[in-house]
């Protein structure tokens, strides 16, 4: 019973790209699946790739008195792709570089989430004036999906 109930929760949480925003359960800890997206970005460092820091929400909350449940942010990207753009249009660095979500539901499961390619190509850039080819945002998307897939199987 309990089996089922968390294979229709999944589903539900998991198939919210149509929002912009994609949601994978995690096999592991909160840490492990920081420290497994770090460590699939980190590895295509070759490729211009890298992490630029954390942010700790519950961490924040804690100094602040309050308690929640564990929300690290993860921010990440390719300053050789993400640069010409923000050339371009400085306000995109409102929104670059990327980040991804590592968090713990009430049931202690553990999700990371993340922006979709195409929510960037179809939201992000355009509110800046700048333009992105279908490409480049396939190209992204599959990235994401490997790297988000290596953090949490």
């Amino acid at each position: 019973m309990i089996v089922a109930a968390i294979a229709l929760a999944i589903p539900s949480v998991a198939a919210s790209a149509e929002d912009g925003l994609v949601t994978k359960p995690s096999r592991h800890s909160v840490e492990e699946t920081i420290d497994n997206f770090e460590a699939a970005i980190n590895a295509q460092a070759a490729g211009g790739w890298v992490v630029f820091g954390r942010i700790d929400h519950a961490a924040a909350a804690k100094k602040a008195g309050l308690d929640m449940r564990p929300r690290t942010v993860i921010i990440f990207g390719n300053p050789k792709a993400g640069t010409p753009p923000m050339t371009r249009s400085a306000t995109l660095a409102i929104d670059l570089p990327m980040k991804a979500l590592v968090w713990q539901d009430d049931q202690d499961r553990v999700w990371l989430t993340y922006n979709t390619s195409e929510y960037n190509a179809k939201y992000v850039f355009p509110r800046h004036g700048v333009a992105t080819s279908g490409d480049a945002s396939k190209a992204l998307e599959t990235f994401l999906t490997k790297v988000t897939d290596q953090s949490t199987q």
